[in-house]
């Protein structure tokens, strides 16, 4: 008697308390958590790259901006960063620098052979074209109008020319024999066709 009652006290000693309801299971105890200082490197990175985005796509903007939106007024050839208008008509070579000055250009300057290879091919070989070079001195002592020195290891004369201390400017023509293109110098009364220069307009 006294074996079962020891029994039956250990059986209920070690079961949960029953209050009648149903009891959930015991929760695991919660981890202990140090708080720590957030990573505040990331933001600054990231807003760093943001940055540095911006500057890249203005960057890109400019120089794209610079490079495709730049034009020639109607009517003149494009050729790396100038423009270049070829007339019809014809004048001498004080009345050909006005008309080209008239619109804020001046007499073709020529200064590379790139340039020279250019024009040559938009010319009409039945004509000839004033330049902007000149001895109006007359002491053999060329100039171009927009003040670019004039450099003898880049000139485009014709075998033979500046053949004449009375011809104090240039035309660029072509000549049959042989057949190419280059610089003569002529009398300034003489009525040429022109070519004027301008820098691309940037907008």
């Amino acid at each position: 008697m006294n074996s079962e009652i020891t029994y039956a006290e250990v059986r209920f000693k070690n079961e949960p308390k029953s209050s009648g309801t149903k009891s959930e299971p015991p929760t695991a105890p919660k981890e202990k958590t140090n708080p720590q200082k957030s990573d505040s490197s990331f933001p600054k990175l990231l807003a760093s790259l943001l940055i540095l985005l911006l500057l890249l796509t203005i960057s890109f903007l400019i120089a794209f901006i610079y490079k495709d939106w730049s034009c020639c007024p109607k009517n003149w050839t494009s050729f790396g960063s100038n423009c270049y208008f070829i007339s019809v008509e014809s004048g001498t070579w004080d009345e050909s620098e006005k008309k080209c000055s008239s619109v804020k250009t001046h007499l073709l300057v020529i200064t590379a052979k790139a340039e020279q290879e250019f024009i040559i091919q938009k010319l009409d070989k039945s004509s000839a074209y004033y330049v902007g070079l000149s001895d109006l001195q007359g002491k053999n002592n060329w100039q171009w109008v927009d003040q670019t020195p004039y450099n003898e290891s880049a000139t485009f004369w014709h075998s033979g020319e500046p053949n004449d201390l009375s011809e104090h400017c240039v035309i660029l023509h072509f000549r049959a024999s042989p057949r190419k293109w280059g610089w003569n110098d002529v009398r300034c009364n003489q009525h040429q066709k022109f070519i004027c220069k301008m820098m691309k307009i940037y907008l």
